[in-house]
């Protein structure tokens, strides 16, 4: 089983590769790590799993401890939540996911302006694979008010709001979604810059 000096010599960079090398037996004990205090050991348990879960299917066992995490008092459990359960989207046999997509999407009303940007972001690992809820995810996204966010953080949570929809919008569309689009690029919140960016991410998810 994995040692937490072992888990502590590794690398950030290495982590990918790392995870490949994992055994089984080592994935319960870095799901339990993900409650630690330590900052160190918990942020590398994290990417440990969410590299794992790219190429194999043994995390998706713990998908219940994920989303209990998304009621935690703690953001940043709330935040690990997030991100293993979209991470595991794509082993999602049992459909788990249409039990917990709402808990899911409550968080982009989060107090916490990351949380909600885990929130978003995480859901374009989830789109590929959810296609029966992409009306319920698109819907929901749409309705965050922009204006009830902090001012400095309004143009990146509208970016990653668009970047969802610029998914969503590879595999299906309505005139809602269109019209949003329209309106964030109109709407005078984003810069040429970021103007330019959506334009790309859309052209890229044609």
């Amino acid at each position: 089983m994995i040692a937490v000096e072992r888990l502590l010599s590794f690398d950030k960079n290495d982590l990918p590769e790392v995870s490949k090398t994992l055994c089984r037996d080592d994935i319960p004990q870095l799901v339990e790590w993900l409650s630690e205090k330590d900052d160190i050991i918990r942020y590398h348990s994290l990417l440990l799993l969410q590299q794992r879960s790219l190429y194999f299917d043994d995390v998706y066992p713990f998908w219940n401890t994920f989303r209990k995490k998304l009621k935690s008092e703690n953001s940043f459990q709330r935040n690990i939540g997030l991100i293993l359960i979209s991470a595991n989207a794509k082993w999602d046999k049992d459909k788990r996911l249409d039990d917990t997509i709402d808990e899911y999407l409550s968080l982009l009303n989060d107090g916490k302006p990351i949380t909600v940007r885990y929130c978003i972001q995480s859901l374009r690992d989830i789109v590929p694979f959810s296609k029966h809820l992409h009306h319920k995810i698109a819907d929901k996204i749409m309705a965050v008010n922009i204006s009830d966010v902090k001012k400095t953080m309004r143009k990146l949570i509208l970016l990653d709001i668009l970047g969802v929809l610029a998914v969503i919008r590879k595999y299906q569309t309505n005139d809602e979604i269109e019209s949003y689009i329209i309106n964030a690029i109109t709407g005078g919140l984003l810069d040429k810059k970021a103007i330019k960016q959506v334009e790309s991410i859309l052209k890229l998810n044609e």
